[in-house]
């Protein structure tokens, strides 16, 4: 594997519009509220890999995402949802 087949987590968060700045994302993660592949993570620089299973909370939502791509930018919300599909979303009262 090359650094060209994964990713930072933050970044990838980021990318996929998950959260509004990188700073933030790396915060979440930072806090131990993310789990790859069902696997607590504490730290943003975490690597992801296409295929990875992503949970993590989003406002009052608990999101479960798989990677499908990992992107170069932070581009437009069409652009950001191909990074991903969607596996679970769970709403709070």
């Amino acid at each position: 594997m090359t650094d060209e087949d994964s990713i930072r987590l933050d970044k990838w968060l980021w990318h996929a519009r998950f959260f509004k700045s990188r700073g933030f994302a790396s915060s979440i993660c930072a806090k131990g509220k993310v789990r790859i592949d069902g696997q607590i993570v504490h730290k943003a620089h975490q690597i992801v890999r296409v295929g990875n299973v992503l949970t993590f909370p989003k406002a009052r939502e608990v999101r479960v995402v798989r990677v499908e791509a990992l992107g170069t930018r932070r581009g437009p919300a069409t652009e950001a949802q191909a990074l991903y599909s969607e596996i679970y979303e769970e709403r709070s009262s």
